[in-house]
C-alpha cells in the first residue's frame, strides 16, 4: 500500500542518541510505516541537506488557556515543537466552579503575566471537572498533541473555596484533594503540578494557594500517581516545600519527579551545588530530574505590573490596586527611597542598574539606554529614573533585565550533565515580558553548531526521547516504525529562533512577544499531517487541527 506521505532524503536523527544516517522515512495513517531508501508516496516533502527527527515535546508550558484561541499554540509549533505539557507550576484553570474563574483569572494574571481580559474573552468555560477540561480541549480541537497536568491552586480552590488561599488543609480536605487527582489521572492527566516558589503572587498580592501546602500535603495529594502507576510529579521548590523534601518523597510515590528551574546565577554556586545533590541522589535511587535550560531569564516588563519586583513585599502590596493607588506611590519620594532598597536587598532578583535596559520608549534615544548610565546622567536613584520615564510615557517603555541563567559556562555542563531535563520554556506565560518558545531552535542553532556543546544526536534525544520516556508517551520522540509521525524537518547549518516582536493578534487586542520568524524550520509534521511546509504553516493543514490530547492512561 502507498504511503500519504514521504520526507525524502534527509539524514534522521530518530530521538534515541543513535547515530544519524540517510533515509526516506514514510507515513500513512499518521503512523511511520517504513524507513529507507528509494520510498515512494502519494506527497513528497523533500528533505535533502536537512535533519529528520522526531518532533520536540516542550515540558514546561502554559497554554492551558491559549489552546482555546490559538490551537496551533504559537509560537512553539513554528519552531518544530509537536507535543506540549501545560498546568505547569500548578496553575491550572480546572477544576474551578464558576464562582471562582474571575479569582482564577486574576491568578493566572499576576503569577504568568496573563491578561485578565483576553482570559475572559477567550476561554470557554464549558467545563468545571478537570476531566471535562480534557475533553474540551479535545472538542474544540488542537493543532499540536496537549498534555496536562492537574494543578495545585485550582485544586484547593476547588475542594476548599476562598480558603485556598488562606489555610492549611484539614485531614477531610486533602482526601478530597486526594480523591480529585485521582480522578483527574485516571481521565488522562499527566500527572500533578505544583508550587512553594516565593515568586509566585497571586490574587492581592498574596501567595498563591499551594504556597500555604507543606510536604504532608503534598505527599497526600501525589499518592494518588504512586497508587495507580501513573503519571510525573512537578513541583516548583520553596519556602514550605523545599528541594531535599522532593528527592526524598519520590521514592516513597515511585513516580518520576520534576523540578523547576535548576538556572545559574552569576555569583552563586546554586546550580552547581545542585546539579551535584542531584547526580548523587540519583545515584542512590531517585527519580527526580531538575528541568534546565539553554535560555538566559530575561524579562521586558513595564511598571504598570512589574512583575519581578512583586516579589518583594512593597511592590506586592501594589497588586490589584487602582493604578490611582500606584502612581501615588510612585511620586511618594520616601516610598521610592524604601523601595529601592528592599529590591537592593532582596534574597531573589536584585535589579542590575547596569544592564537593565529601556526599550519600547517613545523618545527613541531612551532606547537602549541601562538604567544606571541614565541615572548617573541624571544625578538621581535609578528607581527614580524607570519611575520618571514610565510616568512621562504612559507606562508605555519597558525594561529588559536579565534576572538569571546568566554564566554560559555553568549552562554548558547543566545541558552536558545526564539526568537533568530541558524545560522552562514557559510558552504561554509571561506573553508580554519574554518569548522563550523558541527554546528548541536556540538549542540547536547556538548550542549544537554554534558553541558545540552537545551533538546533534544528544540534543535531539533531550528534544524529544528524553522528555516522552519519563511521561511515557509510547510512540512518541522517536523515528521509528510503528510511531506517531511527529516529525521536525530543519537545516542543521541555520537553524536559529529568529528575531522577538511585540504583536496584538489575542482575544480582546492582547498583545505578546512572540519569535514568529525562525530560520532554518522547514516542514513540521504532527500525526502525520503537515502544518509546516518549506518553512511557512499550512492554513489548511492547522484548520484540520491534527493533534490530539496526550491522556496518560
Amino acid at each position: 500500500m502507498s504511503a500519504d506521505l514521504v520526507i525524502r532524503g534527509g539524514t534522521v536523527v530518530d530521538g534515541t542518541g543513535a547515530p544519524a544516517y540517510r533515509a526516506d522515512v514514510a507515513v500513512r495513517d499518521g503512523r511511520i510505516v517504513e524507513i529507507g531508501e528509494g520510498l515512494s508516496g502519494t506527497r513528497v516533502l523533500e528533505a535533502d541537506g536537512h535533519v529528520v527527527s522526531p518532533g520536540f515535546i516542550d515540558i514546561h508550558t502554559h497554554y492551558d488557556a491559549q489552546v482555546f484561541w490559538d490551537p496551533a499554540l504559537t509560537p512553539s509549533s513554528w519552531h518544530g515543537v509537536t507535543s506540549v505539557i501545560a498546568g505547569n507550576c500548578g496553575f491550572t484553570i480546572a477544576p474551578c466552579r464558576p464562582e471562582h474563574r474571575e479569582l482564577i483569572g486574576r491568578t493566572l494574571q499576576h503569577v504568568e503575566d496573563m491578561d485578565l481580559e483576553t482570559l475572559k474573552a477567550g476561554i470557554p468555560w464549558d467545563f468545571e471537572t478537570f476531566p471535562e477540561y480534557l475533553d474540551s480541549v479535545a472538542r474544540h480541537g488542537t493543532v499540536l498533541n496537549f498534555g496536562a497536568y492537574i494543578g495545585h491552586t485550582a485544586l484547593r480552590l476547588y475542594v476548599m473555596g476562598d480558603d485556598g488561599y488562606e489555610r492549611e488543609a484539614t485531614e477531610d480536605e486533602l482526601q478530597r484533594m486526594a480523591a480529585v487527582v485521582r480522578e483527574a489521572l485516571l481521565a488522562g492527566a499527566v500527572g500533578f503540578a505544583s508550587t512553594s516558589a516565593p515568586t509566585h503572587n497571586g490574587d492581592g498580592g498574596r501567595p498563591v494557594p499551594s504556597r500555604i501546602a507543606d510536604i504532608h500535603e503534598m505527599e497526600a495529594l501525589v499518592r494518588p500517581l504512586g497508587e495507580l502507576g501513573k503519571g510525573v510529579g512537578a513541583f516548583t521548590p520553596g519556602d514550605r516545600v523545599k528541594h531535599p523534601e522532593i528527592y526524598e518523597l519520590q521514592p516513597r510515590i515511585g513516580r518520576p519527579f520534576t523540578w523547576t528551574a535548576l538556572l545559574t546565577r552569576r555569583g552563586s554556586t546554586f546550580a552547581q551545588d545542585m546539579a551535584a545533590y542531584t547526580k548523587e541522589q540519583q545515584a542512590a535511587g531517585a527519580r527526580v530530574y531538575p528541568q534546565v535550560t539553554c535560555r538566559p531569564l530575561t524579562f521586558q516588563m513595564n511598571l504598570r505590573d512589574p512583575f519581578t519586583f512583586n516579589t518583594n513585599a512593597m511592590w506586592a502590596a501594589l497588586m490589584d490596586r487602582p493604578i490611582e493607588e500606584r502612581l501615588a506611590a510612585y511620586q511618594d519620594p520616601e516610598w521610592r527611597r524604601s523601595a529601592q532598597h528592599e529590591m537592593e536587598n532582596a534574597r531573589m532578583f536584585r535589579p542590575n542598574w547596569d544592564t537593565m535596559r529601556i526599550e519600547e520608549a517613545r523618545d527613541p534615544s531612551l532606547n537602549g539606554r541601562t538604567v544606571g548610565e541614565l541615572a548617573a546622567e541624571r544625578g538621581v536613584s535609578a528607581l527614580d529614573v524607570m519611575i520618571e520615564v514610565s510616568i512621562a510615557e504612559d507606562f508605555a517603555p519597558r525594561f529588559r533585565d536579565t534576572i538569571a541563567n546568566d554564566d554560559p559556562e555553568v549552562i554548558t555542563d547543566l545541558l552536558q550533565q545526564d539526568g537533568l531535563v530541558l524545560g522552562l520554556s514557559d510558552a504561554g506565560a509571561h506573553v508580554g515580558q519574554l518569548c522563550d518558545a523558541c527554546l528548541p531552535t536556540d538549542l540547536l542553532g547556538n548550542w549544537v553548531r554554534e558553541r558545540e556543546v552537545l551533538s546533534m544526536e544528544r540534543a535531539v534525544h533531550k528534544l524529544t526521547g528524553e522528555p516522552a520516556a519519563m511521561y511515557g508517551f509510547e510512540g512518541r520522540g522517536v523515528i521509528a516504525e510503528g510511531a506517531f509521525a511527529d516529525i521536525a524537518v530543519f537545516d542543521p547549518d541555520t537553524v536559529a529562533p529568529g528575531p522577538v516582536r511585540r504583536v496584538q493578534d489575542f482575544p480582546a487586542d492582547g498583545s505578546r512577544l512572540v519569535a514568529d520568524a525562525p530560520s532554518g524550520m522547514r516542514h513540521v509534521v504532527v500525526n502525520g499531517t503537515p502544518i509546516r511546509v518549506d518553512g511557512t504553516p499550512d492554513p489548511d493543514a492547522v484548520a484540520s487541527k491534527p493533534g490530539t490530547v496526550l491522556r496518560e492512561t
